[in-house]
């Protein structure tokens, strides 16, 4: 299963997990000229970011909007690579529709486009577009720099970079009062803001900081991945093992080993030990802290105090291969009638009658996902992650039926049951069980100010020597382009520990 490596003066790096975290940290490290070995328990890389085969149909586990392409991009630039060398990427107009009960709009990085869009849709509001990207763009240009920081020690918080950035991090109130500067209405708000569930809150709740998720998305765009964002991953691994690393798959890491404070490996499922200079977290944060540490050596994040950590919400997953074509776009929200009562819900523990839910219809952009004349059709569902206690041995059918029925009732695919040829469900018990995602959460901890920068859990783990993480758990926090800056963090305090430096431009 393992083949030893003599060990380079820089160092012998273990990475547990090879999700896009764990990849994009491997990928520097082993350009730099560290051993590393990235050690994955599935039977692809990638982690929530991996390639899923249901029968001849192909889907993304997880992730399927890469926005900020940019970040992917400067992490090949850093080890003398192109993105475009080893990916196929398509920029998507619209980047997605949002539909609501009684109407639908086409969002869109075209700034004229949506301006027209949102005259359409929302007479007057279209004004407050051009103000949007203006102060937006001012919030992006402060805080982008301070997600490249380390935030291992209190120190760092005194940087000027983070005191420039600190009064668009912490104050303008909620993402929903910050919109309201620029759109009165409430539903344009919506439409600018939907993004907040995945980091844990409502957008009546969310921190203004992160409006600029919506800025990115359209200031930038939103890209596929031709194969699906899957091959993001694939890539990575490839420049790993081009730079002489090693990527082992169905490799289960089932402890680390420490001695005292400090970590000195990793113990396999099959009893195997292998020692390392440094080892990189890449598994989900809760579990790793839950399964792979022995408890008494923490006490910041020891089984008990993490009960008291404020999670994302979980998602209900359905993955069907169709034998038909659907005229809808790639990607598609789908607006509960009462969208703060559905958000409610899902903070409280409560699966809704009615709720919000998205619809990706890749094949209509990328013909290598399903056979010819035929379609991948991804949905997803929020719902409260396992702290609800929500038994869904028995409500999976239940939900499933209700599911398609909303499907059928508010978008195109007015007859998906009839076409359906094979199928893959993942509920929140599957996230926690297959995917060792703790509480089902399944954009970990959330991203309220308490759980933020000095506050989340460091980089460089501040309970275990030798010990860092990367991933959603760790800042700058969850979604493909920050976990990728991680990546590039973590890997940046390994290097400095030896001596060396990641240069960026």
């Amino acid at each position: 299963m393992f083949k030893e490596k003599t060990s380079k003066k820089t160092g012998k790096i273990g990475i547990i997990g090879g999700g896009p975290g764990g990849l994009s940290c491997a990928m520097l490290l082993a350009y730099k000229g560290f051993d590393v070995t990235v050690l994955e328990k599935g039977d692809e890389v990638g982690g929530r970011n991996a390639l899923l085969k249901v029968g001849d149909f192909k889907f993304d586990v997880g992730p399927t909007f890469l926005m900020m392409k940019f970040v992917l991009d400067e992490l090949f630039e850093l080890c003398n690579r192109k993105s475009t060398d080893y990916l196929k990427f398509k920029l998507l107009d619209p980047m997605y529709q949002l539909s609501f009960p009684d109407f639908s709009i086409r969002m869109s990085s075209n700034k004229e486009r949506m301006k027209e869009e949102l005259n359409r849709v929302f007479p007057g509001n279209e004004r407050g577009l051009e103000q949007f990207y203006s102060r937006e763009r001012k919030r992006y240009e402060k805080i982008i720099p301070s997600l490249y920081r380390d935030y291992s020690s209190f120190r760092s918080l005194l940087s000027w970079k983070l005191m420039a950035a600190l009064p668009w991090l912490f104050f303008s109130g909620s993402i929903f009062d910050n919109l309201g500067r620029y759109f009165k209405e409430e539903r344009p708000r919506i439409c600018f803001s939907f993004q907040s569930k995945y980091l844990g809150m409502s957008p009546w709740e969310c921190p203004a900081a992160f409006t600029m998720i919506p800025f990115v998305e359209h200031e930038f765009g939103l890209h596929h991945v031709i194969g699906g964002l899957n091959e993001i991953s694939k890539a990575m691994a490839k420049v790993v093992v081009e730079e002489g690393g090693i990527t082992l798959t169905r490799t289960k890491v089932e402890r680390i080993i420490t001695h005292g404070k400090k970590a000195i490996g990793i113990e396999l499922e099959d009893g195997t030990n292998i020692n390392f200079d440094e080892l990189v977290v890449n598994a989900d944060f809760g579990y790793a802290m839950s399964n792979l540490l022995q408890p008494r050596l923490l006490t910041k994040y020891s089984p008990q105090d993490l009960k008291k950590k404020r999670l994302s919400c979980s998602t209900f997953m359905l993955y069907l291969g169709v034998d038909k074509q659907y005229n809808a776009p790639h990607h598609n929200i789908v607006i509960a009638e009462n969208y703060h009562a559905n958000l409610d819900d899902i903070y409280s523990g409560k699966l809704s009658k009615e709720y919000s839910f998205y619809v990706q219809n890749a094949s209509i952009t990328d013909k290598t996902l399903a056979p010819k004349g035929k379609s991948t059709i991804y949905l997803l569902v929020p719902v409260p992650n396992n702290r609800s206690e929500i038994d869904w041995n028995k409500e999976t059918n239940r939900f499933r039926e209700n599911l398609l029925d909303a499907v059928e009732r508010r978008t195109p695919m007015v007859d998906i049951r009839d076409h359906i040829e094979v199928e893959k469900t993942i509920t929140p018990n599957q996230w926690e069980q297959d995917y060792n995602v703790y509480m089902g959460a399944t954009f970990n901890l959330a991203h309220n100010l308490s759980q933020m920068l000095y506050f989340r859990p460091h980089n460089r783990f501040e309970e275990v020597k030798n010990l860092y993480l990367v991933g959603g758990g760790t800042h700058p926090g969850s979604g493909l382009p920050t976990i990728y800056i991680s990546g590039f963090v973590t890997a940046e305090l390994i290097t400095k520990a030896y001596g060396l430096k990641i240069p960026r431009k």
